[in-house]
């Protein structure tokens, strides 16, 4: 059995938030599954308040009940797990080649990877140089139909879940550039297809063009892209073979192998939560 001082940690303000933080790091020092009793014990919470909250973690998959009585962490835990690794390792990876793209180009670059129905954005490169305002803070969202990277995700996913997308969105526009119908954005995605980059035509925001490229992992997954922000009259294509040389390099750094991907014609994977 592992040993774990909270002590430290600071005190959420709200009650039940405490007592799931509780329940968690004690689950956390058992490498097997705790009887409620014992959690009981440890927690100083009473046995019927310990087994409401841990049935609704259990019920978020955040803890699970391999036995009656009895309970351990979760799966749902490991996939947040690796979702923020694999945010972090591709943000370390990709720092240092973003900032040579940028010097290049002297416009912003853009890390960004797909929550949900929407891109994320993890890591920028840019300066006031530029002459345009960052678009997008670190940490910022937008819908993945009117980004040049959440574009790139759509253009991969099957049809079925592209049409749920689309249902589920509406596919709200932006400007009067956004594409907002089901069959123009089949068009666009299928070009994205084909050529393996995307592009934003002032539809986030107007005056501002975008290009992008996929990143992948060692599973030949796309788990994120790498896009070039401009003013609309300055995004320079010759630029295109530079950003896809960078996302190949930052790829590669992560594993990813041309061999691997020309030996299954379907690798290519989505990464949300």
């Amino acid at each position: 059995m592992k040993n774990t001082d909270t002590s430290a940690q600071v005190t959420p303000t709200v009650q039940v938030i405490g007592r799931i933080f509780t329940l968690l790091e004690i689950l956390a020092t058992y490498e097997e599954a705790v009887s409620l009793k014992e959690i009981s014990e440890k927690s100083g919470l009473h046995p019927s308040t310990a087994h409401r909250i841990l049935n609704d973690l259990a019920t978020g998959r955040f803890v699970e009940r391999p036995a009656a009585g009895s309970y351990r962490l979760g799966m749902r835990l490991l996939e947040l797990g690796n979702l923020v690794k694999a945010r972090l390792s591709v943000r370390d990876a990709a720092l240092i080649p973003m900032r040579e793209l940028h010097k290049i180009t002297q416009q912003p670059v853009n890390l960004s990877m797909r929550q949900g129905d929407e891109i994320v954005y993890v890591e920028r490169a840019y300066s006031e140089r530029s002459g345009m305002q960052v678009v997008r803070a670190i940490g910022g969202h937008a819908p993945l139909h009117l980004t040049s990277v959440g574009k790139l995700f759509l253009a991969f996913d099957d049809p079925q879940r592209l049409r749920s997308y689309a249902t589920r969105t509406g596919l709200p526009g932006h400007t009067r550039n956004s594409i907002t119908q089901l069959a123009s954005l089949e068009r666009e995605l299928s070009k994205a297809r084909q050529f393996g980059i995307a592009r934003d035509n002032e539809e986030l925001e107007m005056g501002v063009r975008c290009m992008a490229a996929g990143i992948y992992d060692d599973q030949n997954r796309l788990i994120a892209g790498l896009s070039i922000s401009a003013p609309a009259d300055r995004l320079d294509e010759s630029w295109l073979p530079k950003l896809q040389a960078t996302a190949h390099e930052i790829s590669v750094s992560l594993g990813y192998s041309q061999d691997k991907k020309l030996l299954n014609n379907s690798p290519i994977n989505r990464l949300s939560i």
